[in-house]
């Protein structure tokens, strides 16, 4: 089994940063595809970004510009850098990984953007 550790929410102002963490153990493998979604109350998941290997990243059109998602592949770890936050940006921040026929979550952390 995979698991992954989210930290790094809280509460910030509008305009204000943050740097989510996740951190893969178990069954994960590295190298595999990492992403981030978040799901705000009444609102279905949805992906924020996402990220290869290689270091290829793909960002929904409403965080591009604001958040940069990394990888240290030698600590399995996966960054979300989230700046310029707005309060639209409220929700649980979820990280995700991708792999030979599984995908496994985390927890979720609570990102919290006050006006």
């Amino acid at each position: 089994q995979v698991q992954l550790v989210e930290s790094g929410g809280g509460t910030v102002q509008a305009g204000g940063s943050l740097r989510l963490s996740c951190a893969a153990s178990g069954s994960s493998f590295r190298f595999n595809v990492k992403g981030w979604y978040r799901q705000a109350p009444g609102k279905q998941r949805e992906l924020v970004a996402f990220i290869t290997k290689s270091g290829t990243a793909t960002y929904a059109d409403s965080v591009k510009g604001r958040f940069t998602i990394s990888r240290d592949n030698a600590k399995n770890t996966v960054y979300l850098q989230m700046s310029s936050l707005k309060p639209d940006d409220t929700a649980v921040y979820y990280c995700k990984e991708d792999g030979v026929g599984f995908s496994a979550w985390g927890q979720g952390t609570q990102v919290t953007v006050s006006s």
